[in-house]
């Protein structure tokens, strides 16, 4: 079983046609963060095997019996206006096996003013999308594996188009439960659409992410490291506004060497006391930092930081994502504990 899962993964890194990144893509939504918590350890943690329900959205092999009758809801304000969220919900059928979930991802993009091709006012217009995803988790017979999968119905509606699509998400991981030790593999968005905008059809946002975390023996930090977009190399491109123009007027592009292309791949987080009632979580992501970094100027792109605070049956969760110095996003979440037979 273990051989045939692997198998499976390598056979779909090595399909060319899904080396898809921010821009080359429709339901770009879907990679978004899912929550303040994956916020404030760097935007992708997939190796949460506990109570936070809103972590299967990213990788449905953490579904497990902790999140049973947990609801969590989460909001950002995101940048330029834009809203959007998450919402989480788990039921396990018996203890400890048969654990469904099912999750809500939306944003939307605001109200926009229409011109027609001569500026002449054609009214206002929104856009939106939505993604309605079922998931479940199985834990190989008598190994440290679980292997789990959402299925995604995806609504976009953008002005007078719109377009609806499917898709998969399957995730791997592997608990040393004696080191407290979890790895996890994600292949995400592997789909198509259904019915287009305008007659095209356009690839999903495929995306394969690789991540280890691990709790201290003696100190009560769990440290987080994640690889993301591993389908795809290199990551890098070059940015027009760092071009340098010498005295004769003779342009030459930046240059994104090998080992920064590497570290673009790199998302680095901890959590301070991860068991307990009250949690401090730092992240660094490093793509975000080099791809917003202003020259010449300290801006902090690619830091986040957040709290969590339990109170009885609820949990609020609050991030503050670093992203340029005229642009910051704040996460907020509320995850509140309906089960009265406290498994836990």
């Amino acid at each position: 079983m273990i051989k045939r899962i692997t198998n499976l993964f390598f056979l779909l890194l090595a399909l060319p046609m899904f080396a898809q990144l921010g821009g080359e893509s429709t339901y770009q939504f879907l990679n978004l963060v899912s929550s303040p918590r994956q916020a404030a350890l760097g935007g992708k943690i997939i190796t949460n095997f506990d109570y936070d329900v809103t972590e299967a959205l990213y990788n449905p092999a953490s579904i497990n019996w902790q999140m049973h009758n947990q609801l969590a809801v989460n909001a950002s304000s995101y940048l330029g206006g834009i809203t959007y969220g998450t919402a989480a919900y788990a039921y396990t059928w018996d203890r400890h096996v048969q654990t469904f979930h099912f999750g809500v991802t939306y944003i939307n993009y605001g109200t926009f003013d229409g011109y027609d091709v001569n500026g002449n006012a054609t009214g206002s217009f929104t856009g939106n999308e939505a993604a309605i995803s079922a998931g479940y988790n199985y834990n190989i017979p008598f190994t440290d594996f679980y292997v789990g999968a959402n299925v995604k119905v995806i609504t976009s509606l953008l002005e007078q188009y719109n377009s609806i699509g499917g898709a998969v998400d399957i995730g791997v991981m592997y608990i040393n439960e004696k080191l407290d030790f979890h790895a996890a593999l994600t292949v995400r968005n592997i789909g198509t659409q259904f019915t287009t905008y305008a007659g095209q059809n356009e690839p999903l946002p495929f995306e394969v992410n690789f991540g280890m975390s691990q709790t201290l023996e003696n100190v009560p930090i769990r440290w987080h490291l994640t690889l993301e977009n591993l389908q795809q190399w290199p990551i890098g491109v070059s940015n027009p506004a760092r071009a340098t123009t010498d005295l004769d007027g003779n342009q030459t592009q930046e240059k994104v060497g090998f080992f920064n292309n590497a570290l673009r791949h790199l998302i680095l987080g901890a959590e301070l006391w991860p068991e307990k009632g009250f949690n401090l979580r730092v992240g660094y992501n490093f793509r975000r930092a080099e791809e917003l970094r202003i020259e010449d100027q300290r801006n902090f792109s690619g830091i986040s930081a957040g709290i969590s605070i339990r109170l009885n049956k609820l949990r609020f969760s609050y991030t503050h994502a670093r992203y340029t110095s005229a642009a910051n996003t704040s996460f907020f979440g509320l995850q509140i504990d309906l089960d009265n037979r406290r498994w836990r």
